[in-house]
C-alpha cells in the first residue's frame, strides 16, 4: 500500500513539474487598455487579439498568407472574394463559430473609429452558408487579403446588443471576452497583471505550442523589465532597451532576438494650432534641425534606421535616395527667410513608456530645436494617458509610432497623412492637421489600383509630395529586440510586426 502511495505522489509531482514547465511569465512594456479588439488600433491590442482570438488568416515567416479560421479562399470576380471557414470551432463561451460571426465582426469593424478607414472599402459581407461567406468591395482592392489578417471573428451571440465601441470607455466589450484563440483570459488587473489558460477546445491540434498558462505583467521601466528576466522572475520580455542589450548578451542562459522593424516613429506639427507650421520653410527647418542619425546612434545604440520618409524599403512606396538630411545652417537660414529668426515657443507631448527610449528621444528633439530658437515645453506621459491627449491633439508637436496594418505604404498614408474625416476614418491619427486633397485622391486610387507598376507610381508620388512639403518629421524605423530564457523557442513565433504567435510557442523542460 505504501508503494502505491509513493508512486501516486511521484506521478503527481511529475505532473505538477510538467505544468510548471509550461507556464510562460512575460513582461511587456504595456498591457492592452481594453479587452475590446476594435476599440483601439494599437500594438498591445493586436498582441492580445492573437492570444485570445484567431484571425481569418495571418502572415507566415515567409511573408505569405497562412490560413487560420479561413481554411482557403477564392476570387469570385474583381470585387468579390469567397472565404471557406474552419468547421467544428467554438468560442470560449461554448457558442459555435459560423460565417454569421465573421459577417458581424466585419460590420462592427466598419463602425470602429480606429479601424473604419481600413474597412471602409468593404461594401458587404454575406454568409452563403454556415461556413462560407463572400466579402465584396466597392471596387477592385489589391489589399483585401492583407485586411483580412485584422479580422478576428467575434462571438456574435455573446456580444450583440451590448457591443458599443467607446474609446477609453467602460463597456461590456471592454470588460468581457469570448474568442476562438489558443488561450482564455482568466484574470485581469488593468495595468498590473493578466493571466491566460490554454483553451482546452482549441482547434489547432497540430500546433507545436505547449504553453498551458501565461502570466503577463506590464513593466514600464526598461531596466526593471530586464532585471526581472535576469533574476528569473519572468521568462520573456519585450522590448529590450538598446542600452541594456550588451548587458543582456553577457548573461548565460539568456537569448536575444533582434530584427529590423517597419514601425516608423515621427513627429506631427499641428498646423491648426500653430500658424508658424503652415509655412513650409518652418517645417523644413524643423526637419533639418533634428539630427536623426545621431539620435539612432547615441540614444538607440544603432537599433533603428534613420528615416527621411514614411515607407521602409520593403514597402512599395519607398523611394531610394530620400534620406534624412541634417543641416543646421540651412535650417537657420530657412527660419530667417520665414521671418522667425528670433524663434517662438511651442508645446510638445510624447509618451514615456510606449516606444524605445521615447522620452529620451523627445528630450533630444527639444534640445535640437532650441538651436534654431524654437523653445519647447515638453510633457511626457505614460501610454494610457498619452493617447487620450493625442486624440485630443493637445500639443503643437506630438510623437507617434505607426506599424502599417496591411504591410503596405498606403496604410501609413490613409491613417496619419490623409485629411481627417470622421465618416470614413481617414486621417484618424493625423495630429498635424496636414491636408492635401490631391494626396487623398492618390490614396483612394492606390486602394483600387490592381496594376503593380501604376500603384508603385501612385504611392511614390505621395511619398515625394510629403517629402517636398515636409508634412511631418519622420524620425526612424524602430528595430525589434526581445529577450528570453534559452529554453523558450521565441524565434519560432516572432515576426517584424511584433505580434508573437504565443499559441505556437514551445518551452523545453529544464
Amino acid at each position: 500500500m505504501k508503494i502505491k502511495v509513493i508512486i501516486a505522489c511521484g506521478l503527481a509531482l511529475l505532473f505538477c513539474q510538467n505544468a510548471l514547465s509550461t507556464t510562460l511569465k512575460m513582461a511587456f512594456d504595456a498591457d492592452p487598455i481594453s479587452l475590446d479588439p476594435h476599440e483601439q488600433l494599437s500594438e498591445s491590442t493586436l498582441q492580445f487579439s492573437h492570444i485570445v482570438f484567431d484571425p481569418l488568416l495571418r502572415w507566415g515567416k515567409d511573408s505569405q498568407f497562412e490560413a487560420r479560421l479561413a481554411t482557403h479562399w477564392q476570387r469570385i470576380d474583381g470585387q468579390t472574394m469567397r472565404f471557406f471557414l474552419r468547421k467544428q470551432v467554438s468560442f470560449s463561451s461554448g457558442n459555435p463559430f459560423t460565417a454569421d460571426d465573421v459577417v458581424y465582426t466585419i460590420e462592427r469593424l466598419k463602425r470602429s473609429p480606429d479601424f473604419r478607414a481600413m474597412f471602409d472599402t468593404i461594401a458587404s459581407a454575406t454568409a452563403i452558408d454556415t461556413h462560407t461567406l463572400d466579402v465584396k468591395t466597392t471596387y477592385n482592392n489589391p489589399l483585401l487579403l492583407n485586411m483580412m489578417t485584422y479580422v478576428f471573428p467575434l462571438d456574435k451571440t455573446f456580444y450583440q446588443h451590448q457591443d458599443q465601441i467607446i474609446k477609453y470607455g467602460d463597456t461590456f466589450a471592454s470588460r468581457n471576452v469570448s474568442g476562438t484563440g489558443p488561450f482564455i483570459l482568466t484574470n485581469r488587473k488593468l495595468g498590473s497583471r493578466m493571466e491566460f489558460d490554454r483553451n482546452p477546445n482549441y482547434w489547432d491540434t497540430d500546433s507545436a505550442g505547449n504553453v498551458e498558462h501565461i502570466v503577463l505583467t506590464p513593466i514600464h521601466a526598461d531596466s526593471t523589465r530586464l532585471a526581472a528576466l535576469l533574476s528569473g522572475d519572468v521568462d520573456f520580455i519585450s522590448p529590450v532597451s538598446p542600452i541594456d542589450v550588451e548587458r543582456a548578451k553577457k548573461v548565460a542562459g539568456i537569448q536575444l532576438v533582434t530584427m529590423p522593424g517597419t514601425r516608423i516613429l515621427l513627429m506631427h506639427m499641428n498646423q491648426e494650432r500653430r500658424k508658424e507650421f503652415q509655412d513650409v520653410r518652418v517645417r523644413k527647418a524643423i526637419n533639418l534641425a533634428i539630427n536623426k542619425p545621431l539620435i539612432v546612434d547615441k540614444i538607440l545604440k544603432g537599433y533603428a534606421t534613420p528615416a527621411g520618409q514614411l515607407s521602409p524599403d520593403r514597402f512599395l512606396g519607398h523611394i531610394n535616395g530620400l534620406e534624412p538630411e541634417y543641416n543646421l545652417e540651412k535650417a537657420r537660414l530657412l527660419m530667417q527667410e520665414a521671418g522667425y529668426e528670433e524663434g517662438f515657443r511651442i508645446s510638445m507631448m510624447a509618451p514615456n513608456n510606449r516606444y524605445m527610449n521615447d522620452e529620451k528621444v523627445a528630450q533630444a528633439i527639444a534640445a535640437m530645436l532650441a538651436r534654431i530658437n524654437i523653445t519647447v515645453d515638453l510633457k511626457t506621459l505614460p501610454k494610457a494617458q498619452y493617447f487620450k491627449e493625442f486624440d485630443r491633439r493637445s500639443a503643437d508637436m506630438m510623437m507617434l509610432g505607426w506599424q502599417s496594418d496591411t504591410v503596405d505604404s498606403n496604410n501609413l498614408f490613409e491613417f496619419i497623412i490623409a485629411c481627417e474625416d470622421t465618416n470614413t476614418g481617414l486621417g484618424a491619427y493625423n495630429a498635424g492637421a496636414y491636408c492635401r486633397p490631391s494626396i487623398d485622391d492618390d490614396i483612394r486610387q492606390s486602394n483600387r489600383e490592381m496594376n503593380p507598376e501604376r500603384r508603385l507610381r501612385l504611392l511614390q508620388r505621395i511619398e515625394k509630395t510629403l517629402y517636398d512639403d515636409a508634412a511631418i518629421v519622420p524620425l526612424y524605423w524602430q528595430s525589434l529586440v526581445w529577450a528570453a530564457k534559452d529554453n523558450i523557442h521565441i524565434k519560432d513565433i516572432l515576426n517584424d510586426q511584433n505580434f508573437p504567435y504565443l499559441g505556437d510557442l514551445s518551452i523545453d523542460a529544464k
